[in-house]
Order: C-alpha cells, then sequence, then structure tokens
C-alpha cells in the first residue's frame, strides 16, 4: 500500500527520470550533430588548402571548441538534474577505472611504461571524480532530509 507520502515524491522522481531522458536524447541528438560538423569541417578544411591543415592541429582545435561548448552546457544545467548527470558521471569514471586497470596492468614490453603512468594517473584522477560525486549527491539529498 503506498502512503500519501510517498505519492508526491513517486511523481517527482518520475519527472526526474523523464527530464533525464530527455536531456539524455539532447545530448545524443547534439553529440551525432557535432559529429556530422566536425567530419564537414574537415572535408571542408582539407579541400581548401589541398590537404595542407596537419590533422592534428585539426583535432586539437576541435578540442579546444569542445572545451567552450562543454562549459557552456556543465553551466545551463538546472539544479533539478545535477543529480542524474552525478550519477551518468559517476557510471562513465567507473567505466574509466576499468580502463586505467587494464593500462595499469600491461606488461612493461613494449614501451608499457607510459601506458602504465597514464593508466595510474587516470585511474587516480577517475577515484577522486567518483569519490567527490558521490559526495556531492550525498550532500545534495541530505538537503531534502526533514531535520528533527
Amino acid at each position: 500500500m503506498i502512503h500519501l507520502a510517498q505519492a508526491p515524491m513517486e511523481d517527482a522522481a518520475e519527472r526526474a527520470r523523464q527530464a533525464a531522458d530527455a536531456a539524455r536524447a539532447a545530448a545524443d541528438a547534439a553529440q551525432t550533430y557535432a559529429d556530422s560538423a566536425a567530419e564537414a569541417a574537415g572535408m571542408i578544411a582539407h579541400g581548401a588548402t589541398g590537404g595542407a591543415i596537419d590533422p592534428f592541429v585539426f583535432r586539437f582545435a576541435i578540442f579546444v571548441l569542445a572545451i567552450f561548448v562543454g562549459y557552456y552546457v556543465v553551466w545551463s544545467v538546472t539544479p533539478a538534474l545535477h543529480t542524474p548527470l552525478m550519477s551518468v558521471t559517476n557510471a562513465i569514471s567507473s567505466v574509466i577505472v576499468v580502463g586505467a586497470l587494464l593500462a595499469v596492468g600491461v606488461n612493461l614490453m613494449d614501451g608499457g611504461g607510459w601506458s602504465r603512468l597514464f593508466g595510474f594517473l587516470a585511474l587516480v584522477f577517475a577515484s577522486v571524480n567518483i569519490f567527490g560525486g558521490f559526495l556531492v549527491t550525498s550532500r545534495m539529498l541530505a538537503m531534502y532530509k526533514k531535520k528533527g
């Protein structure tokens, strides 16, 4: 039996899920558009310069633009979507941890020293991100608990 106090909480949870699904769909669509735009820009730059643009410079320019886009996307997120986005970020970081553990376990042959170093750094940063995400999420959820 559902208590009357639980019904508004379940409605709010359902609205949050719907908002998160809508945000995920928008992010997927934006990624598709960004991929298409990057490919088109690459073809245009290659054709206009006869292949004179170094691929590293082109990819670095896209990376810098992605930093600006990411900054504006993150800062325009409403507070209601913060906790679901933190959960997704923690999930992505957990995948990074798995990849970092694989990189740390690389044999030292075939230049594995760099792989191990970068794998260890990725492991440290992803672990800090996961731990911080849980702290922030816990603190946000504590704001909604009744005092008393």
